[in-house]
Protein backbone atom coordinates (compact mmCIF):
# COMPACT_ATOMS: atom_id res chain seq x y z
CA UNK A 1 0.00 0.00 0.00
CA UNK A 2 2.89 2.58 1.11
CA UNK A 3 4.87 1.51 -2.01
CA UNK A 4 1.34 2.18 -4.21
CA UNK A 5 0.83 5.87 -2.70
CA UNK A 6 4.38 6.70 -3.62
CA UNK A 7 4.03 5.80 -7.36
CA UNK A 8 0.30 7.92 -7.45
CA UNK A 9 1.73 10.55 -5.18
CA UNK A 10 2.76 12.75 -8.16
CA UNK A 11 -1.17 12.37 -9.51
CA UNK A 12 -2.20 13.71 -6.54
CA UNK A 13 0.33 16.50 -6.26
CA UNK A 14 -1.11 17.35 -9.92
CA UNK A 15 -4.77 16.95 -8.64
CA UNK A 16 -4.25 19.13 -5.73
CA UNK A 17 -2.60 21.95 -7.76
CA UNK A 18 -6.03 21.80 -10.45
CA UNK A 19 -8.43 21.95 -7.44
CA UNK A 20 -6.76 24.94 -5.27
CA UNK A 21 -6.26 26.86 -8.56
CA UNK A 22 -10.28 26.13 -8.57
CA UNK A 23 -10.66 27.51 -5.30
CA UNK A 24 -8.32 30.48 -5.37
CA UNK A 25 -10.80 31.22 -8.41
CA UNK A 26 -14.09 31.02 -6.71
CA UNK A 27 -12.66 32.93 -3.56
CA UNK A 28 -11.48 35.67 -5.49
CA UNK A 29 -14.77 36.22 -7.54
CA UNK A 30 -12.57 34.94 -10.48
CA UNK A 31 -15.08 32.06 -10.76
CA UNK A 32 -18.94 32.76 -10.10
CA UNK A 33 -20.77 31.61 -6.98
CA UNK A 34 -24.35 32.77 -6.40
CA UNK A 35 -25.59 33.56 -3.26
CA UNK A 36 -29.22 33.20 -2.42
CA UNK A 37 -31.87 35.44 0.06
CA UNK A 38 -32.72 32.59 2.35
CA UNK A 39 -30.55 30.69 4.83
CA UNK A 40 -28.69 27.69 2.71
CA UNK A 41 -26.79 25.04 4.90
CA UNK A 42 -24.46 22.39 2.94
CA UNK A 43 -22.96 20.00 4.74
CA UNK A 44 -20.34 17.82 2.89
CA UNK A 45 -16.65 16.14 3.74
CA UNK A 46 -12.93 16.69 2.30
CA UNK A 47 -12.57 12.91 1.57
CA UNK A 48 -14.65 10.11 -0.92
CA UNK A 49 -16.35 7.66 1.42
CA UNK A 50 -19.19 7.77 4.23
CA UNK A 51 -18.95 10.08 7.04
CA UNK A 52 -22.30 10.01 8.63
CA UNK A 53 -24.09 12.75 6.28
CA UNK A 54 -26.70 11.35 6.25
CA UNK A 55 -27.37 10.95 9.71
CA UNK A 56 -26.35 14.62 10.15
CA UNK A 57 -28.96 15.60 7.46
CA UNK A 58 -31.55 14.44 9.49
CA UNK A 59 -30.48 15.59 12.93
CA UNK A 60 -30.91 19.05 11.25
CA UNK A 61 -34.18 17.97 9.15
CA UNK A 62 -35.36 17.03 13.04
CA UNK A 63 -33.81 20.21 14.82
CA UNK A 64 -35.15 22.60 12.54
CA UNK A 65 -38.54 21.31 10.44
CA UNK A 66 -41.13 22.11 13.94
CA UNK A 67 -39.99 25.90 13.13
CA UNK A 68 -39.17 26.14 9.31
CA UNK A 69 -40.07 24.82 6.20
CA UNK A 70 -37.63 22.64 5.22
CA UNK A 71 -36.31 21.50 1.60
CA UNK A 72 -33.29 19.39 1.25
CA UNK A 73 -31.19 19.11 -2.34
CA UNK A 74 -28.91 16.35 -2.94
CA UNK A 75 -27.31 15.71 -6.43
CA UNK A 76 -29.16 12.00 -6.20
CA UNK A 77 -26.03 9.89 -6.92
CA UNK A 78 -26.64 7.06 -9.02
CA UNK A 79 -30.35 7.67 -9.57
CA UNK A 80 -31.49 7.12 -13.41
CA UNK A 81 -33.39 9.85 -13.55
CA UNK A 82 -31.69 13.32 -14.62
CA UNK A 83 -32.15 17.25 -13.93
CA UNK A 84 -34.33 18.16 -11.20
CA UNK A 85 -36.53 15.55 -9.38
CA UNK A 86 -38.85 16.98 -6.71
CA UNK A 87 -40.03 14.39 -4.60
CA UNK A 88 -43.45 12.91 -4.98
CA UNK A 89 -45.53 10.10 -3.87
CA UNK A 90 -44.35 8.72 -7.73
CA UNK A 91 -40.97 8.79 -6.56
CA UNK A 92 -38.45 6.04 -5.52
CA UNK A 93 -34.62 5.22 -4.65
CA UNK A 94 -33.97 4.64 -9.00
CA UNK A 95 -35.64 8.03 -9.54
CA UNK A 96 -34.26 10.11 -6.37
CA UNK A 97 -30.90 7.98 -5.19
CA UNK A 98 -31.26 6.14 -1.93
CA UNK A 99 -30.47 8.76 0.33
CA UNK A 100 -32.82 11.50 -0.61
CA UNK A 101 -35.20 9.04 -0.95
CA UNK A 102 -34.70 7.90 2.78
CA UNK A 103 -35.40 11.50 3.74
CA UNK A 104 -38.66 11.77 1.74
CA UNK A 105 -40.04 7.98 3.25
CA UNK A 106 -39.36 9.51 6.42
CA UNK A 107 -39.98 13.25 6.86
CA UNK A 108 -43.03 13.69 4.70
CA UNK A 109 -43.68 17.13 6.76
CA UNK A 110 -40.44 18.41 4.06
CA UNK A 111 -39.57 19.03 0.14
CA UNK A 112 -36.96 17.02 -0.80
CA UNK A 113 -35.22 17.82 -4.25
CA UNK A 114 -32.35 16.37 -6.89
CA UNK A 115 -30.18 17.67 -9.05
CA UNK A 116 -26.63 18.01 -10.11
CA UNK A 117 -26.80 21.57 -10.40
CA UNK A 118 -27.35 22.55 -7.10
CA UNK A 119 -27.69 26.60 -8.43
CA UNK A 120 -30.88 25.50 -10.89
CA UNK A 121 -32.34 23.29 -8.02
CA UNK A 122 -32.04 25.84 -5.75
CA UNK A 123 -33.97 28.18 -8.28
CA UNK A 124 -36.61 25.38 -8.92
CA UNK A 125 -37.30 24.71 -5.42
CA UNK A 126 -37.64 28.55 -4.70
CA UNK A 127 -40.16 28.63 -7.37
CA UNK A 128 -42.03 25.81 -6.71
CA UNK A 129 -42.49 25.38 -2.95
CA UNK A 130 -40.87 28.47 -1.24
CA UNK A 131 -38.49 27.00 1.88
CA UNK A 132 -37.48 28.96 4.33
CA UNK A 133 -34.25 26.84 4.53
CA UNK A 134 -32.28 24.35 2.28
CA UNK A 135 -30.23 22.17 3.16
CA UNK A 136 -27.64 21.02 0.93
CA UNK A 137 -26.48 17.27 0.67
CA UNK A 138 -22.66 16.37 -0.47
CA UNK A 139 -22.29 19.80 -1.70
CA UNK A 140 -18.99 21.09 -0.18
CA UNK A 141 -17.10 20.87 -3.29
CA UNK A 142 -20.03 22.84 -5.28
CA UNK A 143 -18.48 26.14 -5.10
CA UNK A 144 -20.82 27.17 -7.62
CA UNK A 145 -23.36 28.04 -5.07
CA UNK A 146 -22.09 29.94 -2.40
CA UNK A 147 -23.66 28.56 0.93
CA UNK A 148 -24.23 30.51 4.17
CA UNK A 149 -22.88 28.03 6.77
CA UNK A 150 -20.59 25.02 5.87
CA UNK A 151 -20.72 22.21 7.86
CA UNK A 152 -17.55 19.54 7.41
CA UNK A 153 -17.41 16.35 8.68
CA UNK A 154 -14.61 13.90 9.07
CA UNK A 155 -14.55 10.08 10.52
CA UNK A 156 -12.96 9.37 13.93
CA UNK A 157 -10.80 6.94 12.03
CA UNK A 158 -10.07 8.50 9.11
CA UNK A 159 -9.39 12.13 10.17
CA UNK A 160 -8.91 14.49 6.67
CA UNK A 161 -5.31 15.55 8.72
CA UNK A 162 -3.90 12.18 8.20
CA UNK A 163 -4.92 12.22 4.67
CA UNK A 164 -3.41 12.84 1.25
CA UNK A 165 -5.45 14.08 -1.82
CA UNK A 166 -6.64 11.43 -4.02
CA UNK A 167 -5.42 9.05 -6.19
CA UNK A 168 -2.87 8.49 -3.47
CA UNK A 169 -5.06 9.22 -0.46
CA UNK A 170 -9.04 9.81 -0.35
CA UNK A 171 -9.35 13.55 -0.37
CA UNK A 172 -11.21 15.45 -2.80
CA UNK A 173 -9.28 18.49 -2.04
CA UNK A 174 -6.08 20.22 0.06
CA UNK A 175 -7.08 20.44 3.79
CA UNK A 176 -6.90 23.39 3.37
CA UNK A 177 -10.71 23.44 2.17
CA UNK A 178 -11.49 22.91 6.00
CA UNK A 179 -11.34 26.91 6.34
CA UNK A 180 -14.75 26.77 4.15
CA UNK A 181 -16.51 25.90 7.49
CA UNK A 182 -17.78 27.23 10.18
CA UNK A 183 -18.78 24.22 11.87
CA UNK A 184 -16.17 20.88 11.90
CA UNK A 185 -18.08 17.79 13.29
CA UNK A 186 -15.61 14.40 13.82
CA UNK A 187 -18.55 11.60 13.49
CA UNK A 188 -18.43 7.90 14.29
CA UNK A 189 -16.56 8.79 17.34
CA UNK A 190 -16.50 6.03 20.30
CA UNK A 191 -19.34 6.76 22.56
CA UNK A 192 -16.63 6.87 25.60
CA UNK A 193 -14.40 9.67 23.84
CA UNK A 194 -12.04 11.37 26.45
CA UNK A 195 -11.50 15.01 26.54
CA UNK A 196 -7.38 14.77 26.57
CA UNK A 197 -8.05 12.70 22.53
CA UNK A 198 -10.89 15.44 22.10
CA UNK A 199 -8.23 18.31 22.44
CA UNK A 200 -6.00 16.17 20.47
CA UNK A 201 -7.84 15.70 17.69
CA UNK A 202 -8.96 19.32 17.69
CA UNK A 203 -4.67 20.16 17.65
CA UNK A 204 -4.46 17.98 14.89
CA UNK A 205 -7.13 19.43 12.62
CA UNK A 206 -5.71 22.94 13.48
CA UNK A 207 -9.16 24.82 14.55
CA UNK A 208 -9.32 28.26 13.95
CA UNK A 209 -10.65 30.36 16.61
CA UNK A 210 -13.73 31.28 14.73
CA UNK A 211 -14.94 27.65 14.29
CA UNK A 212 -17.10 25.27 16.12
CA UNK A 213 -15.60 21.74 17.07
CA UNK A 214 -18.35 18.59 17.49
CA UNK A 215 -17.85 15.41 18.20
CA UNK A 216 -20.71 12.74 17.51
CA UNK A 217 -21.04 9.30 17.61
CA UNK A 218 -23.71 6.96 15.80
CA UNK A 219 -26.18 5.60 17.82
CA UNK A 220 -28.37 2.37 16.63
CA UNK A 221 -31.98 2.16 18.05
CA UNK A 222 -33.46 -0.71 19.88
CA UNK A 223 -35.75 -1.73 17.30
CA UNK A 224 -35.38 -3.18 13.29
CA UNK A 225 -38.24 -2.09 11.57
CA UNK A 226 -40.07 -4.05 8.34
CA UNK A 227 -43.03 -2.79 6.57
CA UNK A 228 -45.35 -4.79 8.17
CA UNK A 229 -43.82 -5.22 12.00
CA UNK A 230 -40.83 -4.42 14.55
CA UNK A 231 -38.58 -6.30 16.68
CA UNK A 232 -36.51 -5.46 19.65
CA UNK A 233 -32.88 -5.89 18.50
CA UNK A 234 -32.07 -7.90 21.99
CA UNK A 235 -34.75 -10.59 20.11
CA UNK A 236 -33.26 -10.62 16.96
CA UNK A 237 -29.87 -10.75 18.23
CA UNK A 238 -29.79 -13.97 18.76
CA UNK A 239 -31.68 -15.90 16.47
CA UNK A 240 -29.76 -17.01 12.83
CA UNK A 241 -30.24 -14.72 10.49
CA UNK A 242 -28.58 -13.03 7.22
CA UNK A 243 -27.20 -9.32 7.77
CA UNK A 244 -26.84 -7.29 4.16
CA UNK A 245 -25.28 -3.63 3.80
CA UNK A 246 -24.35 -1.82 0.57
CA UNK A 247 -22.37 1.38 2.61
CA UNK A 248 -19.16 2.47 3.06
CA UNK A 249 -17.56 0.91 6.17
CA UNK A 250 -20.45 -1.24 7.05
CA UNK A 251 -18.65 -2.71 10.51
CA UNK A 252 -20.33 -1.48 12.85
CA UNK A 253 -23.56 -2.32 11.69
CA UNK A 254 -23.04 -5.56 11.39
CA UNK A 255 -21.03 -5.93 14.76
CA UNK A 256 -24.18 -4.40 16.49
CA UNK A 257 -26.11 -6.57 15.30
CA UNK A 258 -23.57 -10.03 14.39
CA UNK A 259 -24.28 -13.61 15.87
CA UNK A 260 -21.93 -16.38 15.27
CA UNK A 261 -24.39 -18.34 12.96
CA UNK A 262 -25.09 -15.30 10.67
CA UNK A 263 -24.56 -14.79 7.53
CA UNK A 264 -22.86 -11.87 5.94
CA UNK A 265 -23.52 -10.25 2.58
CA UNK A 266 -21.67 -7.02 1.75
CA UNK A 267 -22.41 -4.91 -1.54
CA UNK A 268 -20.55 -1.53 -3.19
CA UNK A 269 -21.59 1.93 -1.40
CA UNK A 270 -24.81 2.76 -3.54
CA UNK A 271 -25.38 -0.39 -4.81
CA UNK A 272 -28.06 -1.51 -7.24
CA UNK A 273 -28.94 -4.60 -6.76
CA UNK A 274 -30.27 -6.73 -9.83
CA UNK A 275 -32.29 -9.83 -10.02
CA UNK A 276 -29.22 -12.06 -9.70
CA UNK A 277 -28.14 -10.33 -6.09
CA UNK A 278 -31.62 -10.32 -5.14
CA UNK A 279 -31.96 -14.31 -6.27
CA UNK A 280 -28.73 -14.82 -4.46
CA UNK A 281 -30.14 -12.58 -0.95
CA UNK A 282 -33.20 -15.42 -1.30
CA UNK A 283 -31.10 -17.76 -1.56
CA UNK A 284 -28.44 -17.43 1.29
CA UNK A 285 -31.29 -16.01 3.34
CA UNK A 286 -33.86 -18.99 2.99
CA UNK A 287 -36.86 -18.23 5.26
CA UNK A 288 -34.36 -16.32 7.77
CA UNK A 289 -35.05 -12.84 9.14
CA UNK A 290 -32.74 -10.07 6.36
CA UNK A 291 -32.00 -7.30 8.44
CA UNK A 292 -29.98 -4.40 6.51
CA UNK A 293 -29.60 -0.89 6.92
CA UNK A 294 -31.83 1.98 6.49
CA UNK A 295 -30.25 3.29 3.32
CA UNK A 296 -30.38 -0.24 1.33
CA UNK A 297 -33.87 -1.38 2.90
CA UNK A 298 -35.22 1.63 0.29
CA UNK A 299 -33.90 0.02 -2.46
CA UNK A 300 -34.41 -3.84 -1.63
CA UNK A 301 -38.15 -2.74 -0.66
CA UNK A 302 -40.55 -4.94 -3.14
CA UNK A 303 -38.01 -6.90 -4.35
CA UNK A 304 -37.87 -9.42 -1.28
CA UNK A 305 -40.22 -10.74 0.96
CA UNK A 306 -41.97 -7.88 3.34
CA UNK A 307 -42.38 -10.63 6.38
CA UNK A 308 -38.12 -11.06 5.57
CA UNK A 309 -36.77 -7.77 5.36
CA UNK A 310 -35.78 -5.30 8.26
CA UNK A 311 -33.85 -2.59 8.83
CA UNK A 312 -31.83 -0.65 11.86
CA UNK A 313 -32.22 3.00 12.03
CA UNK A 314 -28.97 4.81 13.25
CA UNK A 315 -28.71 8.53 14.54
CA UNK A 316 -26.46 11.07 14.79
CA UNK A 317 -25.99 11.67 18.31
CA UNK A 318 -23.63 14.75 20.27
CA UNK A 319 -20.69 13.25 22.64
CA UNK A 320 -19.44 17.13 23.05
CA UNK A 321 -20.45 20.66 21.49
CA UNK A 322 -23.67 20.22 20.82
CA UNK A 323 -24.98 22.82 22.40
CA UNK A 324 -22.74 25.38 20.17
CA UNK A 325 -23.97 23.38 17.17
CA UNK A 326 -27.43 23.86 17.90
CA UNK A 327 -26.54 27.71 19.08
CA UNK A 328 -24.41 28.28 15.73
CA UNK A 329 -27.34 26.63 13.71
CA UNK A 330 -30.00 28.83 15.33
CA UNK A 331 -28.29 31.74 15.17
CA UNK A 332 -27.27 31.92 11.46
CA UNK A 333 -30.97 30.94 10.63
CA UNK A 334 -32.49 33.45 12.42
CA UNK A 335 -30.23 36.32 11.06
CA UNK A 336 -30.04 35.17 7.37
CA UNK A 337 -33.80 34.85 8.00
CA UNK A 338 -34.39 38.63 9.62
CA UNK A 339 -31.81 40.11 6.70
CA UNK A 340 -34.75 38.87 4.15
Amino acid sequence: MMLLRKILFPFSVLYGLITSIRNFLFDKGLLKSYSFDLPVIAVGNLSVGGTGKTPLIEYLIRFLSPDYKIATLSRGYKRKSEGFVLADKNSDAAILGDEPFQFYKKFPNINVAVDANRKNGIEQLLQITQPEIILLDDAYQHRKVKAGLYILLTAYGDLYANDLILPAGNLRESRNGADRARIIVVTKCPPNLSAKEQHDIQRRLKIDLDQKLCFTTITYDIFVFSEESQLSVSEIKDVDKLLLAGIAKPEPFFAYLQSKDDTIMTFPDHHHFTEKDIAEIKNKAQNRKIITTEKDFVRLKGKLPDNQLFYLPIKSSFISGGDDFDKTILNYVGKSSRNR
